[in-house]
This record gives C-alpha cells, structure tokens and sequence, in this order.
C-alpha cells in the first residue's frame, strides 16, 4: 500500500516534524523517520507528505519543481501527485508513498504506519 492517506488513524502514529510557521506557502522540508525518507509540501497552505523517492529510478524526488500539485522528478521528469503519491507522467508506472498529514498546537505532524 502506498497511499497511507487512507489509513485508520489508529494504524498510525502521528510524529512532529517542523513548526508550521517554519514551512511558508511554497516550501517544502526534508524529513528521515526512522526508515522513511519523506518530503513535506507546503502547498497553497495546506500540506502534503510524500516519501522521497522516485519509483522510476529510486532517485530523490523532492528537489524536483513543482507545478500546481505535481513534483516533476528532477532525473528523468516523471511526475507525482503530492495529495496522493499518484504517478501522473512516465516513464514512472509506479506511485509512491503518500503520508497524511495535520497541524496540531502549530506543529506539522506526519502519520506514519505502525505496521
């Protein structure tokens, strides 16, 4: 399963990642937790998480542009959907991981499988 979006909350532990006000409209931070690499998208002011991998080659993802909800992979130029890890443009056919994401008391908190 890639899209952990869609997971119920109670397979999910909730981890801090940054201050809210630290990642304005437009950017995006880097995170490791424990075994996931993942890229937090501050888009229009809502936020999305995404692993940072590119499923075409297993090169990063996230220092690629990106074009309304799309990262274009900066290697190759496949392109992802940030809300859902979808793979929207070859040559990747695979998604990628999406994580939900909420604010809690101003800090940004990614959910990540138990499992």
């Amino acid at each position: 399963m890639y899209n952990y979006i869609e997971l119920d909350e109670s397979k999910l532990e909730f981890v801090p990642v940054a201050a809210a006000e630290e990642v304005i409209n437009g950017d995006r931070i880097f995170v490791d937790i424990d075994e996931f690499h993942l890229v937090v998208f501050n888009i229009g002011g809502n936020y999305y998480a995404i692993g940072d991998v590119c499923s075409h080659d297993g090169g990063p993802l996230g220092d690629g542009e990106v074009v309304d909800h799309e990262v274009v992979c900066p290697r190759h130029g496949a392109r992802f959907d940030v809300r859902t890890g979808e793979v929207t443009a070859l040559p990747a056919i695979e998604d990628i991981p999406a994580y939900p994401v909420r604010v809690q008391d101003g800090q940004i908190e990614v959910g990540i499988p138990l499992e």
